[in-house]
């Protein structure tokens, strides 16, 4: 009797076990889901969408309308990147329309799964646009708020079908509102050089600076477009290294916190596929040599440059290709150097040069150009170091050739932690030379401030 109750027991424990598991996998024979019966009318996510008004910016309430939703489910809570509500779109291929509904809940992807086909009651929910993305949920006090545990089987169904979910194909130019909350794939793409320094080689999530996301730079080597990767702090592969390699990337497009830029979110990083050849630019490679000459040949710290008009009369080439906002003189707590950024100046695009007067490497040996940068409010490296042996007086006109520079990568939401050297040999190059610092800008989504100091140019 003693080992029947126990068997009884074990038995009972299991059942309960398999019975709580979300997951069609574990179910009981009989326990299959049933095809959803819709008592009412169905309409897609545009429609939905267009209740709410971007003039107003007001809450849209559903109420009385019989109506449901019809949509596919394109994120997974597994990897922890999405927290809290799911990604939907209207098709499993070729979609019109994304929309984001939120869900007081976790684990959500053993229930809606990636693909799954769900059915969305809209009456008693509230749409509204935040931070530039359309959301669905519950109204409290003025806010779109997620609809609570004891609400959500009142207003979601989930039928039979998990679709196959082809992700959307764009160039990183072609991104627009319209494809917002969509599942992406962009094509030919890789990680900024300087997130993968060997003396730093960055993460998705997992840097001091990052704070509830990190966002890295993704840029593509047939346009030369760039768009960021975000991911959560709270993601399970927030500490993995980001790939060295070219590839692609499928996931959510979405909108930065500040709604200043668009942002790609992945739900794991199986959704990277990174596995051709790099396609840096060809960058001037002289020798190896790391040591400083014993000669000074030129050297700028702005010690003395306190206006536009000293920089300029110090020889200095400052322009801006469009007229706009210039390379500008800077000063804290006593220190000078040379300040640029895109932030409220309403350009797009920004393009600054700032050249360097001739220096004369005709009788130098073992030249090495360095420098120091540092970068604050970070959403873009958008900063790069050239030199020309024949400048032309016109930056556009000149053959340039690019330098491997350390640009370095800021805090997002607060100044430099410092300055970043770099030291390059530049020993192959003779006559007169001139190198320059190129800033490539776009406000308000590429508006890094960047600031330069110690310049030297040594040699033998």
């Amino acid at each position: 009797m003693k080992k029947l109750k126990i068997i009884n027991l074990v038995f009972l424990g299991v059942f309960l076990q398999i019975s709580c598991v979300k997951t069609d996998d574990f179910q009981l024979p009989g326990t299959e889901i049933k095809e959803v019966n819709i008592e009412g009318d169905i309409t897609g996510i545009s429609a939905v969408k267009s209740n709410f008004k971007p003039e107003s910016e007001g809450i849209y309430v559903f109420s009385e309308t019989n109506t449901w939703m019809e949509a596919y489910v394109v994120s997974s809570d597994e990897g922890g990147n999405f927290y809290k509500e799911l990604v939907l779109q209207d098709k499993p291929e070729n979609p019109n329309a994304g929309i984001l509904l939120l869900l007081d809940d976790n684990s959500l992807f053993e229930t809606y799964n990636f693909g799954r086909k769900i059915y969305v009651k809209l009456d008693g929910l509230a749409l509204w646009s935040n931070n530039g993305v359309h959301q669905l949920g519950v109204q409290n006090r003025g806010d779109v708020v997620a609809i609570p545990p004891s609400r959500i089987d009142d207003h979601i169904l989930r039928t039979t079908e998990t679709a196959e979910i082809v992700p959307l194909p764009l160039e990183i130019s072609e991104f627009k509102e319209m494809h917002e909350n969509l599942f992406i794939e962009i094509q030919d793409v890789q990680f900024n050089r300087n997130l993968l320094r060997e003396n730093h080689h960055y993460t998705f999530a997992g840097e001091v600076t990052d704070e509830y996301d990190g966002e890295r730079q993704l840029e593509s080597c047939s346009t030369g477009g760039s768009t960021m990767l975000g991911t959560s702090t709270f993601s399970g592969f927030k500490s993995l290294y980001l790939p060295k390699e070219s590839g692609s990337v499928k996931g959510v497009l979405t909108r930065n916190f500040f709604d200043d830029y668009f942002v790609i979110a992945v739900n794991s990083p199986d959704d990277l596929s990174f596995n051709a050849e790099r396609c840096d630019p060809e960058f001037l490679h002289c020798s190896n040599n790391t040591s400083e000459g014993i000669d000074v040949i030129f050297e700028e710290n702005f010690t003395n440059i306190t206006s536009l008009a000293s920089l300029e009369n110090s020889g200095w080439i400052n322009i801006n290709v469009n007229g706009g906002k210039k390379f500008e003189p800077g000063t804290f707590d006593g220190n000078r150097y040379v300040r640029i950024s895109a932030f409220n100046s309403e350009e797009t695009p920004l393009e600054a040069w700032l050249v360097s007067p001739a220096i004369d490497l005709s009788t130098v040996l073992d030249a090495q150009l360095s420098f120091e940068i540092m970068a604050s409010y970070d959403n873009a490296t958008i900063l790069s170091v050239l030199i020309a042996e024949e400048f032309t007086g016109n930056v556009v006109s000149t053959t340039w050739k690019t330098l491997d520079a350390i640009i370095p990568i800021g805090p997002t939401n607060q100044y430099g932690r410092g300055f970043v050297k770099s030291k390059i040999d530049i020993s192959c190059l003779k006559g007169q030379v001139h190198f320059a610092f190129r800033y490539l800008g776009a406000a308000p989504d590429k508006s890094t401030t960047y600031d330069i100091d110690n310049i030297r140019v040594t040699g033998n």
